[in-house]
């Protein structure tokens, strides 16, 4: 992609006025072209979520095999968000249903969402900030399901809808760096967002989890992440997340008192 650098002013009207023949329209002096350079995007492979989609879908076969041989699912019992189990002190069921799922179009839906949103986002925040984001989002779209709903639920939804908030978030406030391009991806992900929140209406489907992802995505994206500025000199110029990472550190940490401490606070919805 190749941005305008640096812009260029109209030069004005030439020096030496020159004689126009009778009868012939004149042209408006022509300017030259301005000068654009191509901008390098971060590089690296999308390790983060390469790993998240390797541990999810192994969580997912050792799901499969507890049902083969115990005959009922192991890992759900153990790690689904239970509002009962929560408030017994089993906190860890905050963070354990993200990585586990109901059936192969749950996983295969949310493992595609995740192939999709995860590379390019991962590139902007970095390895470490892109996996704070998605644990972020998948706790905070738990603690609404523990506040807000009485039954119980698991699946990667909840981080899924953090980084499509992420992405829209990102779009926003980059949206003088990228342009028209931005707008029309900015819309794009609103829409997604809203058809995906109308089908989570469904019976069966926990849409507080989706919305509490969604509000964590979007606030840990508004306040740590990356911030992307073109750094370098003509034609060598690269784009650079000049964020701190100890800002998205402090972030993430305050975002995850936060939520925990509503529901400890509020505790669990019961029916």
């Amino acid at each position: 992609m190749s941005f305008q650098y640096p812009p260029q002013k109209d030069s004005g009207a030439p020096s030496e006025p020159r004689q126009i023949p009778p009868r012939q329209a004149s042209s408006p002096p022509s300017s030259p072209p301005p000068a654009t350079y191509p901008v390098r995007f971060p590089q690296g492979e999308p390790y983060v979520t390469y790993a998240l989609l390797a541990v999810t879908i192994v969580v997912y076969l050792l799901q499969m095999a507890g049902k083969q041989f115990y005959g009922f699912d192991v890992m759900a019992a153990a790690g689904m968000k239970s509002n009962a189990a929560i408030q017994a002190g089993q906190w860890w069921r905050l963070v354990t249903p993200i990585f586990l799922h109901g059936g192969i179009f749950h996983i295969g839906f949310n493992m595609y969402a995740l192939y999709v949103l995860g590379p390019s986002l991962e590139r902007f925040y970095g390895k470490s900030g892109f996996l704070l984001l998605y644990l972020v989002s998948g706790v905070a779209g738990n603690v609404f399901s523990f506040i807000f709903s009485t039954y119980n639920s698991l699946g990667a939804s909840t981080a899924i809808f953090g980084l499509l908030a992420a992405q829209g978030v990102f779009l926003y406030q980059h949206r003088d760096l990228f342009g028209k391009s931005a707008q029309r991806s900015l819309m794009n992900v609103l829409f997604i967002a809203v058809i995906n929140f109308i089908i989570g209406l469904s019976p069966g489907i926990d849409n507080w989890g989706h919305l509490g992802g969604f509000i964590g995505g979007a606030l840990f994206a508004w306040f740590a992440g990356p911030r992307m500025e073109i750094v370098g000199h003509p034609p060598n110029l690269k784009l650079k997340n000049v964020r701190s990472s100890l800002i998205t550190m402090l972030v993430a940490v305050l975002d995850l008192m936060l939520f925990i401490g509503l529901a400890m606070t509020l505790g669990g919805a019961s029916g």
